[in-house]
């Protein structure tokens, strides 16, 4: 019975060694396996020291209660006498609850922990083969597995081994294990191992020496015939062979699995043959293989098997590998790997992934995969599979600066440690931080984290994540800053070739007019330059993610030299986060958004205000404008600030357009294209009525001053009148005119006439701001008619002569600009025109058909491919437009909500009332979408309007990445766009033509 006041003491002195549990302890301590121990002092104290003291404890209960009688004394006599072997043993308890349930199944084990002491010499692969020597089956060759993966784990938890000594033992223990297995499966198939010879290349962590706990172990089986064999019959024998290895391996027995064997990383994947022969692979790879591939082979290494086999693999493939970066898609490639892969991570996960989140593992590893890649071909002491060491060698090499280098390495190696000790704990493969509170006070302690180990954890982890995830700056960037402003006297860099290699690798097409950039901007010893430098390193990876860097960089030199000398551009890039990011997006899409910067530079300050980029309203922009002219002393002046004012929005618009379909760090891209869409729309909308109003404020002003002889109204028709104008659209309006009371109707008409002449000349005048045309033709008898009407004239016009297609062109009539109310009397005019009462009649209807038959033959331009032609070709805008509009001539008179100008809410509003299926309305609307898109990309990217795709590759490619394809993925961009817009002409076919 335990005095109560013994208990107490005892409970205290639990609690301060670290126990969570100390009452569980205290019964765990009065076992009687322990009964010769229990008051030790020296074992409580060796207890607390451990990762997990109630974990420790409960797993010596085990251990001494699985011993036999007479071995019991043994254990716990050396336990209390030998510190190593304490030390070793609880240290793998308070870890490794797996190990525990090993040492319980095979109580003798622990005497492997023995033999091993911290001077003595670290177990290479001969001692792990000696050590698998005596399995003969797949149950045994687990057990003695366990056995030496015992030792390793007891000099990893005691600080004996550091973490790349314990990744290349545990590589060293897989390799024997690949051995043993063969061993096993040759000795199961006799005949087949006597016809064939097989090497096993290890790849990934294993090829590189540096294995986790719990991984995978990639390989790739090569094979050939023994002499005197058939090579057909010898490679099946191999491949035999090489399923019964990898299923020794992987398949659960009683005593559980050893890990499993990957071979997809041979050619062709999974769909390719287990088995090739040293001829086959080659073919392979000098044909066929990809960038990531060749990546994958910088850890390739014989292991098992046939030893010459395998090195003559080896020496095959290794010039393969450091060619790669003269590759043809080698660019394309880069961009790729460069982009995050996380789609594939549930969202929950993402911030506890070690190996594949941001700032993770995953990171580390391509970037210096890909370093090897650009520079190893030229340097070959850059030629190593293991992460660390290949980093280690591009910091002596000036590929890396040393303290960024540092950084780096020992960031991954914490991370490491990490990854080691948590799969460690239950010898499950995983790469999540777990949530449990238990769970990561194990895990901080495993690290020395003993004061707060919860909160230490976290903060050390983080503090490292960050430093990875600022890695594509510091491995990829810095060094090109470094290597051309030369600050640092005496210190390795990169040398111009090496420099120029890396920027091609990473995307940019003129790698010394991109070196001359940066010279330019980062070199000296004045703030200006300082601050260039600490910004450029994030820039260029910001371009590099774009389809044409060299723009991007470009376009910030010019920004950067015209805004170099005011106080608040560069602070506004060092301090606002947002503002950086959003000018590289901006500056490297296309030529559009560019253009209008460069014409007034100080709008970049729209980039960093969080407000900046939202479109203003339309009774915002027309005020501005109107005062703007107002102000002005003469007319040219008034329309200069006019269109001046129209650029500045056209930038924000465009900011706005592609940093949204872009996406930042912070934000990801707008999911929504259709919002997107009609938010350009809208805006340029806006702001083309906008700048038509104050043309027309300065026409009147400059001639007639306040008042014009005549009211006057602009009506906005097409795609002005439906709010869908994009960026490089032309103005279609009407224009109509009412004599003042007591002016004669011809002096009116002159002054309406020149009024109109007086506002197209205004908006053309040449200047640095882009022109705005104003386009009549939609007007009654079109360009053969009066350039203006009054309202009685439209009214005599349509009651008289008006045609279908006319009645179908006011569908998107509305008043844009002038005189409110002579505007509302001309839609009550033509609305019995659009919004015919009963629908159309069947002439009519077949009319429009006609015409729309007529137009489809003859107005596509000659050589265009009608599959990729936004506007006219098969499902694209006009297509969808003229089926909507069919649909609201024939029932808006009906059906309120058809009665707008817009074309996505009046076929939303045919969906609404039954007129289309909800799925042809949603394969409409989606081919509209994209199709609008692709031409606001057009512009966004070539400067100019275009109907089709850019034949030139890069132009292709920036519009792919403005409509979120990833780089390389041109080929889906236009199978896509074909794919959507069949689907909708089928669509077309039926709603419209009856089909």
């Amino acid at each position: 019975m335990t005095v109560p006041g013994r208990r107490s003491s005892t409970f205290s002195r639990l609690l301060r060694s670290g126990f969570t549990d100390p009452s569980g302890a205290a019964r765990l301590l009065d076992a009687d396996a322990l009964s010769a121990v229990r008051t030790d002092p020296v074992l409580l104290d060796a207890l607390g020291a451990t990762a997990d003291p109630d974990l420790a404890l409960l797993g010596l209960v085990r251990l001494a209660e699985a011993q036999a009688p007479d071995e019991l004394p043994l254990l716990l006599d050396t336990l209390v006498s030998a510190k190593p072997l304490r030390d070793r043993l609880l240290g793998v308890l308070g870890a490794s609850e797996a190990l525990g349930d090993h040492l319980a199944r095979h109580p003798r084990d622990w005497q492997t922990l023995v033999t091993y002491e911290a001077t003595d010499l670290h177990p290479g692969l001969a001692e792990f083969e000696r050590g698998l020597a005596g399995a003969h089956d797949p149950v045994h060759l687990r057990v003695a597995y366990r056995r030496c993966l015992l030792s390793i784990a007891a000099r990893d938890v005691c600080g004996t081994i550091d973490l790349a000594q314990t990744a290349a033992e545990l590589a060293d223990l897989a390799t024997a294990t690949l051995r043993a297995a063969l061993r096993i499966a040759s000795a199961a198939a006799p005949a087949d191992a006597a016809q064939c010879r097989l090497a096993v290349i290890a790849m990934g962590k294993c090829g590189g020496n540096e294995l986790n706990y719990v991984s995978d172990v990639d390989v790739i089986f090569v094979g050939d015939a023994a002499p005197g064999h058939d090579e057909g019959k010898a490679i099946q024998a191999a491949t035999r062979l090489a399923s019964h290895l990898m299923r020794i391996c992987s398949e659960t027995t009683v005593e559980g699995t050893i890990w499993p064997v990957d071979a997809n990383l041979r050619p062709e994947g999974r769909n390719g043959p287990l088995v090739r022969t040293l001829a086959s692979h080659l073919a392979y790879y000098q044909r066929w293989a990809k960038t990531w591939e060749f990546q994958a082979l910088l850890k390739a290494r014989a292991v098992a098997g046939d030893a010459a086999l395998g090195a003559e693999y080896v020496a095959a493939i290794t010039p393969l590998v450091w060619q790669a970066a003269e590759r043809e898609n080698f660019v394309a490639d880069v961009q790729k790997m460069r982009r995050r892969v996380v789609d594939n991570i549930p969202a929950a996960q993402v911030d506890r992934e070690l190996k594949l989140g941001p700032g993770g593992l995953r990171d580390v590893e391509f970037a210096v995969q890909l370093l090897q890649l650009v520079h190893g071909r030229s340097d070959a002491t850059l030629h190593s599979g293991t992460t660390l060491d290949a980093l280690h060698a591009l910091a002596a090499g000036g590929y890396v600066g040393r303290a960024d280098a540092a950084q780096l390495h020992d960031a991954y190696r914490f991370l490491r440690a990490m990854e080691h000790r948590i799969q460690l704990y239950r010898l499950r493969r995983t790469h999540l931080v777990p949530e449990d509170e238990n769970d990561l006070r194990r895990l901080g302690r495993s690290l020395g984290l003993r004061t707060e180990p919860v909160s230490e954890l976290n903060k050390a982890w983080r503090r490292h994540a960050s430093v990875v995830r600022r890695l594509h700056e510091k491995l990829f960037y810095r060094p090109l800053l470094d290597a051309v402003a030369q600050l640092t006297p005496g210190e390795t860099r990169l040398s111009p070739r090496a420099a120029g290699q890396r920027l091609e690798a990473l995307g940019y097409a003129d790698p010394a007019a991109a070196l001359r950039h940066l010279e330019a901007l980062a070199s000296g010893v004045t703030r200006k330059a300082a601050i260039q430098r600490t910004l450029l390193p994030v820039l260029l990876g910001w371009f590099a993610d774009s389809a044409d860097p060299d723009a991007g960089l470009l376009g910030f030199r010019k920004v950067s030299d015209a805004l170099g000398k005011t106080p608040w551009y560069l602070r506004l890039l060092r301090d606002e986060g947002a503002a950086a990011e959003n000018l590289a997006r901006v500056l490297s899409t296309g030529r559009l958004a560019p253009d209008l910067l460069m014409r007034a530079p100080e709008a970049v300050a729209l980039l960093g205000d969080p407000e900046g980029l939202a479109p203003r309203t339309h009774e915002a922009l027309e005020q501005e404008v109107l005062a703007a002219v107002g102000r002005a002393p003469h007319s040219e002046a008034g329309v200069a600030a006019a269109r001046g004012v129209r650029r500045r929005e056209l930038f924000r618009t465009a900011a706005a357009d592609i940093i949204g379909s872009y996406g930042t760090e912070d934000s990801p891209a707008e999911e929504d294209h259709g919002a997107l869409v009609d938010r350009v729309g809208s805006a340029v909308s806006d702001l083309t009525a906008a700048t038509i109003a104050g043309a027309l404020r300065a026409a009147v002003q400059g001639h007639w001053g306040d008042t014009l002889p005549t009211r006057f109204a602009v009506i906005g028709v097409g795609r002005f009148g439906g709010h869908e104008l994009g960026y490089g659209s032309d103005a279609d309006v009407l224009f109509v005119h009412e004599p003042r009371e007591g002016v004669d109707e011809q002096e009116a008409a002159k002054a309406a006439q020149a009024v109109i002449a007086e506002m197209r000349r205004l908006l053309q005048v040449p200047t640095a701001d882009p022109p705005l045309l104003i386009d009549a033709d939609l007007r009654p008898e079109g360009r053969s008619g009066p350039l203006v009407r009054t309202l009685a004239s439209y009214a005599a016009y349509y009651r008289r002569w008006s045609m279908t297609w006319e009645s179908q062109a006011l569908l998107r009539a509305e008043p844009v600009a002038g005189d409110t109310e002579l505007g509302a009397r001309f839609i009550e005019l033509i609305d019995p025109l659009r919004y015919p009462v009963e629908g159309l009649g069947e002439d009519a209807v077949r009319e429009i058909r006609r015409l729309k038959a007529r137009m489809e033959s003859e107005r596509l331009p000659r050589g265009a491919d009608p599959t990729l032609h936004t506007k006219l070709g098969r499902g694209g805008l006009s297509d969808v437009e003229w089926t909507v509009q069919l649909i609201q001539m024939r029932h808006a008179w009906a059906e309120p909500g058809l009665r707008t100008t817009r074309t996505r809410p009046a076929l939303a509003a045919a969906q609404a009332a039954g007129l289309i299926p909800t799925e042809e309305a949603q394969i409409l609307d989606e081919a509209w979408v994209l199709a609008t898109r692709v031409r606001n990309a057009v512009m966004l990217v070539r400067g100019r309007a275009g109907d089709t795709f850019p034949s030139e590759a890069r132009e292709l490619a920036a519009v792919g990445r403005y409509l979120g394809y990833a780089p390389g993925r041109v080929g889906e961009v236009l199978d896509d766009y074909r794919r959507i817009t069949r689907r909708a002409r089928a669509v077309v076919d039926e709603l419209f033509y009856g089909a």
